[in-house]
């Protein structure tokens, strides 16, 4: 792939702007994917602004707010990359509480928190209704590949050295699922906007070489 280099500011308008653009009159659902060094919450949180700017309300979803429990989470410990990779988000509840509901024939009624992780318990949110033409933003690790219907799928890749580098110590256990996901999923070859991120403050749009 090439890329080409985009200031920070710049990112952020041209994904706004592409995503204004898309799917005009409807709920949008759009997957910000990346391991928490690469930024991908930020990146989601700094598009609310331009994207209300241009007719398209925000609805914000981390997927650390739909993780689940720990006795399901953690049954192989604190630390097992492969628990991390396959049985940590609830997949099936994001979906069923957020996606589907915000895509065709979806009632409209979206929870942004389904389990607290502070006290293992139910978020206890109630149901909110999606705005008109609302972008629903769900930032996270390992979120494309599987069975989470994204509309537009946002990637941001980091080099094994810089994810390696930027990755607090306390996480460096994850290290392996990243190298798995990147192996098995692949997210680089099939997301719509690829960004490599290796330096935050020079993000590089990835093109197709073709």
């Amino acid at each position: 792939m090439r890329a080409r280099p985009v200031s920070t500011a710049a990112l952020v308008e041209e994904l706004a702007d592409r995503l204004a653009a898309t799917a005009p009159g409807r709920w949008l659902r759009v997957g910000l994917d990346g391991a928490p060094a690469a930024g991908p919450a930020e990146l989601a949180d700094a598009l609310v602004g331009p994207l209300r700017l241009r007719g398209r309300p925000s609805v914000r979803i981390n997927a650390e707010d739909f993780l689940r429990p720990a006795s399901l989470r953690l049954e192989f410990g604190r630390t097992n990359p492969d628990s991390f990779y396959a049985g940590w988000l609830d997949e099936a509840g994001l979906r069923r509480e957020v996606l589907d509901r915000a895509g065709p024939g979806g009632s409209g009624r979206v929870v942004t928190r389904l389990w607290d992780t502070r006290t293992d318990r139910s978020a206890r949110e109630p149901y909110r209704p999606l705005p008109t033409a609302a972008v629903v933003l769900v930032s996270g690790p390992l979120l494309l590949g599987g069975a989470l219907p994204f509309d537009v799928a946002v990637h941001l890749s980091l080099s094994p050295a810089a994810l390696a580098r930027r990755t607090a110590p306390e996480l460096r256990w994850t290290l392996p699922a990243y190298a798995r996901y990147d192996a098995e999923v692949d997210p680089r070859s099939f997301a719509d906007v690829v960004v490599r991120v290796d330096d935050p403050r020079h993000p590089a749009v990835l093109l197709d070489s073709a």
